[in-house]
């Protein structure tokens, strides 16, 4: 899927953009989509629905949790943002992050795309949730690879 060494620079710009705001920020990375999903034709979206629930990305104290979800065989990216946050950001917001974020993806530059996906999301969260996070890291850096 991706390097190692790419999946180290990501957690680190998690853990690094987490210092500066009190949200919780989760890549996850997914293949392809199995055949049970491909013949419900679930979308991109409900899936990563699926995985924010599955990795608890809800679960935090101030309810701004962001779960960036992306289908390598589809080049799709979903901005999945809980409650506290998706009153403020709307979804216009978050599909400029997808597009800028797919840009780089078309060009097969995986680790670029969501490195900057995170840092935007980052200011985002800095902008409305700013401050040293009294709850500790919540989640993990780590991007979360599914199989």
């Amino acid at each position: 899927m991706l390097p190692e060494r790419a999946l180290q620079a990501i957690a680190q710009a998690i853990a690094q953009s987490e210092r500066e705001h009190t949200g919780e920020i989760r890549v996850a990375v997914e293949a392809a989509l199995d055949w049970r999903r491909l013949l419900r034709r679930q979308s991109v979206r409900e899936r990563a629905l699926e995985v924010f629930e599955k990795l608890r990305v809800w679960d935090t104290e101030d309810n701004n949790g962001v779960l960036i979800y992306l289908l390598l065989a589809d080049r799709q990216v979903e901005i999945v943002a809980d409650r506290g946050l998706a009153r403020r950001v709307g979804p216009d917001e978050w599909q400029r992050i997808c597009q800028a974020m797919e840009a780089a993806f078309r060009q097969g530059r995986f680790a670029e795309g969501l490195l900057a996906g995170v840092a935007a999301v980052g200011e985002k969260l800095k902008r409305h949730f700013p401050g040293p996070d009294r709850a500790g890291n919540e989640l993990p850096d780590r991007p979360c690879l599914l199989s």
